[in-house]
Protein backbone atom coordinates (compact mmCIF):
# COMPACT_ATOMS: atom_id res chain seq x y z
CA UNK A 1 0.00 0.00 0.00
CA UNK A 2 1.50 3.30 -1.13
CA UNK A 3 1.18 5.49 1.78
CA UNK A 4 1.86 9.70 1.79
CA UNK A 5 2.67 11.53 4.87
CA UNK A 6 2.25 15.01 4.91
CA UNK A 7 4.09 17.29 7.53
CA UNK A 8 5.21 20.69 8.68
CA UNK A 9 8.52 21.40 8.75
CA UNK A 10 11.13 23.76 8.26
CA UNK A 11 13.03 23.62 5.37
CA UNK A 12 16.49 23.12 7.20
CA UNK A 13 14.96 20.14 9.20
CA UNK A 14 13.65 18.48 6.01
CA UNK A 15 16.80 19.00 4.05
CA UNK A 16 18.55 17.46 7.24
CA UNK A 17 16.32 14.50 7.02
CA UNK A 18 17.09 14.38 3.40
CA UNK A 19 20.93 14.27 3.73
CA UNK A 20 20.47 11.10 6.87
CA UNK A 21 18.36 9.67 4.32
CA UNK A 22 21.10 9.69 1.15
CA UNK A 23 23.59 8.54 3.80
CA UNK A 24 22.08 5.49 4.64
CA UNK A 25 20.78 4.72 0.79
CA UNK A 26 24.52 5.21 -0.05
CA UNK A 27 25.58 2.63 2.73
CA UNK A 28 23.26 0.19 1.17
CA UNK A 29 20.71 0.49 4.50
CA UNK A 30 17.70 1.41 2.12
CA UNK A 31 13.96 1.40 4.53
CA UNK A 32 10.94 0.99 2.75
CA UNK A 33 9.48 3.67 0.26
CA UNK A 34 8.77 6.82 1.98
CA UNK A 35 6.72 9.32 0.55
CA UNK A 36 6.17 12.59 2.26
CA UNK A 37 5.03 16.03 1.74
CA UNK A 38 6.45 18.77 4.21
CA UNK A 39 5.18 21.72 4.50
CA UNK A 40 7.02 24.96 5.95
CA UNK A 41 4.45 27.22 5.90
CA UNK A 42 1.21 26.88 8.28
CA UNK A 43 -1.28 28.44 5.02
CA UNK A 44 0.20 25.85 2.41
CA UNK A 45 -0.50 22.95 4.86
CA UNK A 46 -4.28 24.37 5.89
CA UNK A 47 -5.06 24.88 1.79
CA UNK A 48 -4.12 21.32 1.78
CA UNK A 49 -5.67 19.84 4.75
CA UNK A 50 -9.05 21.84 4.09
CA UNK A 51 -9.64 20.19 0.19
CA UNK A 52 -8.20 16.77 1.21
CA UNK A 53 -12.22 15.65 0.01
CA UNK A 54 -10.94 16.56 -3.60
CA UNK A 55 -8.04 13.93 -2.96
CA UNK A 56 -10.70 11.91 -1.80
CA UNK A 57 -13.05 12.27 -4.59
CA UNK A 58 -10.28 11.56 -7.25
CA UNK A 59 -9.38 8.17 -5.68
CA UNK A 60 -12.75 7.11 -5.69
CA UNK A 61 -14.70 8.33 -8.45
CA UNK A 62 -11.33 8.24 -11.13
CA UNK A 63 -12.77 10.84 -13.21
CA UNK A 64 -11.23 11.54 -16.71
CA UNK A 65 -10.98 14.93 -16.61
CA UNK A 66 -10.82 17.93 -14.49
CA UNK A 67 -14.34 19.12 -15.72
CA UNK A 68 -15.74 15.88 -15.02
CA UNK A 69 -14.48 15.73 -11.29
CA UNK A 70 -15.55 19.54 -11.03
CA UNK A 71 -19.31 18.23 -11.59
CA UNK A 72 -19.15 15.19 -9.13
CA UNK A 73 -17.80 17.84 -6.13
CA UNK A 74 -19.61 20.62 -7.73
CA UNK A 75 -17.12 23.11 -7.97
CA UNK A 76 -16.32 26.51 -10.23
CA UNK A 77 -13.72 24.25 -12.95
CA UNK A 78 -11.43 27.26 -13.08
CA UNK A 79 -10.73 27.41 -8.84
CA UNK A 80 -10.54 23.79 -9.18
CA UNK A 81 -8.31 24.11 -11.62
CA UNK A 82 -5.84 26.36 -9.39
CA UNK A 83 -6.41 23.82 -6.55
CA UNK A 84 -5.40 20.96 -8.80
CA UNK A 85 -2.24 23.02 -9.83
CA UNK A 86 -1.14 23.41 -6.13
CA UNK A 87 -1.78 19.41 -5.27
CA UNK A 88 0.35 18.98 -8.32
CA UNK A 89 2.87 21.26 -7.64
CA UNK A 90 3.23 19.53 -3.92
CA UNK A 91 3.37 16.00 -5.54
CA UNK A 92 -0.05 15.01 -4.40
CA UNK A 93 -1.51 13.77 -7.27
CA UNK A 94 -0.12 13.32 -11.14
CA UNK A 95 -1.90 14.72 -14.30
CA UNK A 96 -2.04 12.39 -17.26
CA UNK A 97 -2.72 15.02 -20.46
CA UNK A 98 -4.39 13.14 -23.65
CA UNK A 99 -6.50 14.04 -26.55
CA UNK A 100 -10.36 13.06 -26.76
CA UNK A 101 -11.87 14.70 -30.17
CA UNK A 102 -8.82 17.00 -30.65
CA UNK A 103 -9.02 18.15 -27.32
CA UNK A 104 -6.25 18.10 -24.39
CA UNK A 105 -7.72 16.47 -21.61
CA UNK A 106 -6.06 16.54 -17.86
CA UNK A 107 -6.55 13.65 -16.21
CA UNK A 108 -5.86 13.73 -12.19
CA UNK A 109 -4.23 10.68 -10.89
CA UNK A 110 -3.75 10.27 -6.78
CA UNK A 111 -1.23 7.84 -6.24
CA UNK A 112 -1.48 7.10 -2.72
CA UNK A 113 -4.01 4.60 -1.11
CA UNK A 114 -3.65 6.26 2.13
CA UNK A 115 -2.87 9.89 3.75
CA UNK A 116 -1.02 10.41 6.65
CA UNK A 117 -0.26 12.88 9.00
CA UNK A 118 2.53 13.64 10.96
CA UNK A 119 1.95 16.86 13.05
CA UNK A 120 5.43 15.42 15.63
CA UNK A 121 7.42 18.23 14.12
CA UNK A 122 5.29 20.73 14.06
Amino acid sequence: MKKLIVTVKSSSQTLSEFKSALKAARKGRLREDHFEISFDNKKDFDRFAKNLSVLSAILTHKPKSIYELSKLIDMDVSNLNKLITFFESVGAIKIKTSQESGRAVKTPIVEYEQVEFDLNAA
